[in-house]
């Protein structure tokens, strides 16, 4: 085989063959002469060779024309004819590659990865002991400038980094968002690769490298079939080829990181999805009461309809207690009730709607209050008449001296004279105490925690490889494992390579389907590829 290099052609690599049979004998071309005549243009010689190929194995004569050149390949170029949009364009992608390496190792370096979790979690803790969504007024008394928390810790802090909210504030989902980074960086520079390594089955052909692997072992009077079929009783999956043999088994066990990170990611996916919530117009229908005979209130009810974004009625439903409304993520509990208004007629004008405020009684029970103005509403010791009610059944009605005048049922159109006005109680408005809560997240959440569960015990399964050679009558075995147990020491310079084969062997050895020899070796293979 001839090889012949000039500086216009490109260096050409033959496929060695069995036999090569040229029909004419190659001159090569004067290069001194043909480099002195080419000072302004470049020509290249076209030319085609015609040859047999030998095939040893099957002895036929191969026709082939392998074609060397057709045309003059471009001249080589010289930095300085490049066009400098190329070489900008070449520095901007290099300088890309590199940031973009630069910042994945950043991102998956675990010390910072283990400070985003603890800082998270320092936030989570905060968000519990500070009350969230608490009106600004809370945060007021509770956390002053002139006694501050822990010295320096005042309502100014909480607004301004957003810890009434803690869950939905900035900072919280900024450090999920780089914890989330760190994951997927972790994952594509350490798991995946990794991952493709495990998938890839090869054999060693020397009993040196095998025996430089973690545990090697030789098995005198062996043979590497027998070997193959004990590893696939034990659950391996064995590649035969030649003399060697390839074994691997727990391969999932280098999956399950790759499993777990994804359900962390789920998880936080779940938590900002809980955090950013989502929007759905409600409209209360009715409001009602039912009493026991004694009066008191047994049960309250909402009749609730549930618009969506379009203003379109997508769910209506009556809620009571222990009976909420459900709804893509949306539940709504009933919770509480109140009576926020009393429409009255005064002496046929009206009607007017007083707002009932409540009252501090001893007890639970409830008690509302409002008050109609009689005379100069402008005068500093303006009276009237006092109205007060328990629930949504009567109406008690003071005069303005806060004598008893009697008792109107909502709707019963019976006119009441009290200090020369007459008046009517037209109607109690009751207000229902609704419970809120929108977390479409919650589904995201336990599907990632049943995945971490899933691939955290997946996990724990130890990926062990195996490389076996047939040198003579012996075998020469290695592996390696990522969960194996610590060498046990049979002498003072001999470690015992342990893997998981006496059971199978013993199978074996009752079928008489494998050699007997290998039983005293064997037994030192116990308990490391579980």
């Amino acid at each position: 085989m001839m090889n012949y290099s000039y500086q216009c052609l490109p260096k050409t690599h033959f496929l060695k063959v069995s036999t090569f049979h040229p029909f004419f004998k190659f001159n090569p071309f004067p290069y001194t002469n043909y480099a002195a005549n080419t000072t302004h243009t470049h020509k290249t010689p076209s030319f085609t060779i015609n040859c047999n190929l030998k095939n040893v194995g099957k002895k036929d004569l191969l026709s082939q024309k392998i074609v060397l050149s057709e045309a003059s390949p471009p001249p080589l170029t010289q930095d300085n004819d490049v066009p400098s949009t190329s070489k900008e364009n070449k520095a901007s992608n290099g300088l890309f590659k590199k940031l973009s390496k630069r910042v994945l190792q950043i991102l998956s370096n675990l010390p910072l990865a283990i400070g985003e979790m603890f800082t998270i979690a320092f936030l989570m803790g905060l968000g519990t002991f500070i009350d969230q969504g608490e009106a600004p007024e809370f945060y007021f008394q509770n956390y002053p400038e002139d006694h501050p928390v822990l010295g320096f810790f005042t309502w100014r802090w909480i607004f301004f980094l957003g810890f009434d909210h803690m869950y939905s504030a900035p900072i919280f989902l900024g450090m999920l968002a780089l914890l989330g980074a760190s994951l997927m960086a972790c994952t594509y520079t350490t798991q995946l690769p990794l991952i493709k390594v495990s998938k890839r089955w090869s054999f060693m052909h020397s009993a040196e490298v095998i025996r430089k692997q973690e545990f090697s072992e030789s098995l005198p009077r062996a043979s590497i079939q027998d070997v193959g079929t004990i590893l696939m009783g034990a659950g391996y999956e064995v590649f035969l080829k030649g003399p060697t043999l390839y074994a691997f088994r727990g391969l999932a066990g280098r999956l399950a990181p790759v499993g777990v990170h994804i359900a962390l990611l789920l998880i936080m996916a779940g938590g900002t999805l809980s955090a950013a919530g989502s929007f759905k117009e409600i409209h209360v229908n009715k409001f009602s009461m039912d009493y026991y005979e004694s009066g008191e209130v047994s049960q309250f009810r909402t009749d609730l309809s549930l618009l969506n974004m379009d203003g379109k009625e997508v769910m209506r439903k009556t809620i009571s207690v222990n009976d909420p409304l459900r709804y893509e993520g949306i539940t709504i509990y009933q919770t509480d009730w109140s009576i926020s208004t009393l429409q009255v007629l005064k002496d046929n004008e009206g009607p007017f709607n007083l707002a009932m405020a409540p009252l501090k009684i001893n007890g639970d029970k409830k008690l509302y209050g409002t008050f109609l103005p009689v005379g100069d509403v402008n005068s500093p010791n303006v009276k009237g008449i006092s109205m007060l009610a328990r629930d949504l059944q009567s109406i008690v009605l003071y005069d303005k001296e806060g004598k008893f005048a009697g008792v109107r049922r909502p709707n019963s159109k019976l006119p009441i004279n009290i200090d020369g006005s007459e008046i009517v109680i037209v109607d109690a408005i009751g207000s229902s105490g609704l419970d809120l809560k929108t977390d479409p997240g919650v589904p995201v959440v336990y599907a990632g925690f049943g995945a971490l569960m899933l691939t955290t015990c997946i996990s724990y399964l130890s990926h062990s490889q195996i490389w076996a050679l047939q040198d003579g009558t012996t075998v020469v075995i290695g592996g390696k494992t990522n969960r194996a147990n610590f060498l046990r020491h049979e002498g003072p310079n001999t470690n015992a390579l342990k893997v998981y084969l006496i059971d199978e062997f013993y199978k074996l050895k009752c079928n008489r389907s494998c050699n007997s020899s290998l039983l005293p070796v064997i037994h030192t293979f116990n308990n490391v590829f579980k």
